[in-house]
């Protein structure tokens, strides 16, 4: 097994969900290269934590004047730095992971590989650095759509854009036993999702490069895609909508997530300008995952 290196945290607690989005799509808009991923998550009292997670430790003293600039010194004041060891918390997660199922695909860890029914198309995936366990209303809402698209839609050519670990092109080449392209700008998540992609016996069907946006060329020699899934975040998924369009085939589909509901507004609008128009709209959890479609 590979052990994932631990990563740097940052985290603090704000008030509301409308100020942890406000903040989180300042911070994405500033970490938007990949220095770090940045996320925001509610307790059970109400209140919103955000945490950002690097790779490298970061410089403190920087990171509070960034955040005493977008919420004030008296929210800087919470700031909290820490390590996280990925072993650590791989074990605390499986405690509490169960199946989680999203129309035909079910997905689940190692120890329930065998309480899954034969009917449905299994992906294991176990709780690691990497997003996407299956157990965030941002995955499920996408598998669900994925689900709802293959009823009716055979694509050629998929890409599952920040994967995270790969669940979404794992399910998408289960499901049409095509070649898909995964790409992430994280390392360990790139080799967290090949890891997937084998064990779940779609390793040679599921290709994950590390690419910054539409970076690497093998964008153009893979596409145009008929289907993209981008679970990612609000503020970079404004930032992708040119490029994206720009490597879509006509009438191409594409499944967005990663957005608090308050979010998907924007983030329809900026792909609606690029002759995008949205199709269905989920809600889950406070999340929105979004299915649009190309007709210009």
């Amino acid at each position: 097994m590979t052990i994932t290196p631990a990563t740097h945290r940052a985290s603090f607690a704000i008030g509301d969900a409308q100020a942890a989005k406000r903040l989180v799509d300042v911070l994405t808009e500033i970490f938007f290269d990949g220095d770090a991923a940045v996320a925001a998550f509610e307790q059970p009292d109400g209140r919103w934590d955000v945490a950002l997670h690097f790779a490298d430790a970061p410089d403190q003293a920087l990171l509070r004047e960034l955040v005493t600039d977008a919420a004030g010194a008296k929210i800087a004041s919470t700031l909290v730095f820490d390590t996280v060891e990925a072993r650590d918390w791989v074990k605390a997660s499986l405690e509490d992971l169960v199946p989680v199922p999203a129309g035909r695909f079910v997905v689940h860890g190692a120890h329930d590989r065998e309480h899954v029914a034969p009917n449905k198309l299994a992906i294991e995936i176990e709780a690691a650095l990497a997003f996407g366990t299956g157990h965030h209303g941002t995955t499920r809402g996408c598998l669900l759509l994925l689900d709802h698209v293959l009823k009716a839609y055979q694509p050629r050519r998929v890409l599952d854009l920040g994967t995270g670990t790969g669940v979404l092109g794992i399910a998408a080449a289960k499901a049409l036993k095509i070649g898909v392209l995964g790409s992430d700008i994280d390392a360990p998540s790139v080799a967290v999702a090949r890891e997937n992609a084998r064990l779940n016996e779609t390793g040679r069907l599921v290709q994950v490069i590390r690419a910054t946006g539409f970076s690497a060329p093998e964008f153009a020699r893979r596409g145009p895609f008929d289907l993209v899934l981008a679970n990612i975040l609000a503020n970079p998924l404004r930032h992708l909508a040119s490029p994206m369009t720009r490597h879509l085939a006509p009438d191409a589909l594409v499944i967005l997530s990663g957005l608090l509901t308050p979010q998907a507004p924007a983030v329809i609008a900026a792909y609606r300008a690029r002759g995008l128009v949205p199709l269905r709209h989920l809600r889950i959890e406070g999340w929105s995952s979004l299915l649009l479609r190309r007709v210009s």
